[in-house]
């Protein structure tokens, strides 16, 4: 490599890079699944393309998982725990038992209807039984649905990976047919140790990482961002080397991360934001340089004839099976099937089989891309509108307010700015009414680019930021009041008053 190489290199990338981000505008104009954009520009690029001769399978996984750390990372960062925690019994089972069903199934299909051996058949199964965090990410942050129902579907694809990632290597690692039974009556208990872990190594790390960023004051405030992200990937790193699942160790470390009170936070989300937005171009490109697309011609059929099993039969079944218990209503189970979307994680799970040498795998790969492709192209679009004719929609925007806190050192205090959206309770709120504690006070308010000091009978309204001064001891409690005017309005006073994290604390007297 020299520096010249370097600089053609380099200019090759932004080009890229630059060509990616315009394409995120037209996406959005015309509705189209951003990674089909990204798979289209890596085949343009390719070897069938432009003529970039691109085959290494084993790169591309390892680049393939650095990428769904981080994009696993923006999602829990990102997820708000009071949306999700009623529904994470339904996303457990959805994300274990729904996941075994769909294999079974999927395999089945692959089995019977295109005639893939049986070992061949369950790393198919496998590798399209997880929905895909990005894609799901993406699409449900526009679609307004009730909150148990999106909570669910983010919460599931969040978690379902770690599952799908220990069957997918399972069944590309071992002969199936020359391992003894109990072998495989083993599976679940391994499966089940190893998410364990996962889950006990993410939790920890959230609640130490938290904790330490909350009490240590970092002096420059990008710091914080690197290090939140740092704390999620360190999840990952130390489940993995311990042989447990580190997908869902990142996921659950960067959900207790996003939802503490943190410095920063809307910085740290940001910053999350692009990382995962650069992760997700990269790999997207990368795959489509992977493939050939006139290798694709021939299994066609067969990845329609496997994705119709997987969307028509496989997740819907799964769907009613995993919520059979919790009585959701008919019209719940058919978007929940619907909103099953496979992105970019079953095309860097079937580049697994092809590092282990699993009969077949080059073609698994073909029909997982083509199946990727085709059921992205119809279902991310279509779900929108399957939503509305389920009457599943909401026309309600959040009424919570944004704060980012700051830490203020030497004063041994932080300064919180306040941000009040447009559907907000706040407004129409006279400051006194927020009832801060008295080592609290609101100190300056900007109004359509205007700033001045309010006093006791300022109105708030739509739109303003607010900068609050609070000292260290009740600076949670002035978030958790703010939260609460937020929801309630002037009512807030005379509730008890819930606070962003669920935290609940009755009236004090004369209040």
């Amino acid at each position: 490599m020299t520096v010249d190489r370097l600089n053609e290199l380099l200019l090759a990338c932004t080009l890229v890079l630059l060509v990616a981000v315009a394409a995120v505008r037209l996406t959005s104009r015309i509705g189209l699944p951003t990674l089909l954009l990204y798979l289209g520009i890596g085949m343009i690029i390719g070897q069938d393309g432009l003529g970039v001769d691109f085959q290494d399978a084993e790169l591309t996984q390892v680049f393939g998982y650095a990428a769904l750390v981080v994009i696993l990372a923006e999602g829990g960062l990102s997820t708000r725990w009071r949306l999700i925690k009623p529904a994470l019994p339904a996303a457990a089972v959805l994300a274990t038992v729904g996941v075994g069903v769909s294999v079974g199934v999927t395999a089945a299909a692959a089995h019977y209807l295109v005639g893939l051996e049986w070992q061949t058949a369950l790393v198919m199964g496998a590798v399209v039984s997880s929905t895909d965090a990005a894609a799901v990410f993406s699409v449900l942050r526009k679609v307004p649905l009730p909150s148990r129902l999106s909570g669910a579907l983010e919460a599931e694809s969040g978690f379902n990976d770690a599952p799908v990632v220990i069957l997918v290597v399972a069944f590309s690692t071992l002969d199936a047919l020359d391992q003894p039974a109990q072998h495989w009556l083993l599976l679940p208990g391994a499966m089940l140790l190893q998410l364990a872990i996962g889950l006990a190594i993410g939790l920890a790390v959230g609640r130490l990482g938290a904790f330490g960023l909350r009490h240590v004051a970092l002096p420059a405030s990008g710091l914080y961002p690197i290090a939140v992200l740092a704390l999620t990937v360190l999840a990952y790193a130390a489940a993995a080397m311990v042989n447990g699942s580190g997908f869902l160790a990142v996921y659950v470390a960067a959900l207790v991360l996003g939802n503490a009170r943190l410095p920063h936070r809307p910085a740290t989300r940001g910053f999350a934001d692009a990382m995962a937005w650069v992760a997700q171009m990269g790999l997207f490109i990368l795959l489509g340089l992977l493939v050939n697309p006139s290798e694709l011609l021939d299994d066609f059929w067969p990845a329609i004839a496997i994705g119709l099993g997987l969307t028509l039969v496989a997740r819907p079944l799964s769907v009613a099976l995993s919520l059979l218990p919790f009585r959701r209503p008919w019209q719940e189970h058919v978007l929940m099937s619907w909103a099953g979307l496979r992105g970019a994680v079953p095309i860097v799970l079937a580049t697994i089989p092809v590092v282990n040498g699993v009969a077949e795998s080059d073609r698994v790969f073909n029909i997982v891309f083509l199946l990727v492709v085709v059921f992205t192209l119809l279902q991310g679009p279509t779900l929108p509108w399957v939503a509305r004719r389920l009457h599943l929609g909401q026309d309600e925007r959040t009424v919570d307010v944004d704060i980012e806190s700051a830490p203020l050192e030497r004063l041994r205090g932080h300064l919180l700015s306040v941000t009040i959206p447009r559907d907000s309770r706040m407004h129409g709120v006279e400051v006194a009414e927020l009832r801060l504690p008295r080592a609290a006070a609101v100190t300056l308010v900007v109004r359509d680019g205007t700033s001045f000091v309010p006093d006791p009978t300022t109105v708030l309204m739509r739109g303003d930021e607010l900068l609050v001064v609070a000292t260290d001891p009740v600076r949670d409690e002035v978030e958790q009041r703010l939260h609460a005017v937020a929801e309630g309005g002037k009512l807030a006073r005379w509730l008890r008053e819930t606070g962003a994290t669920g935290i609940r604390r009755n009236r004090r007297p004369g209040e």
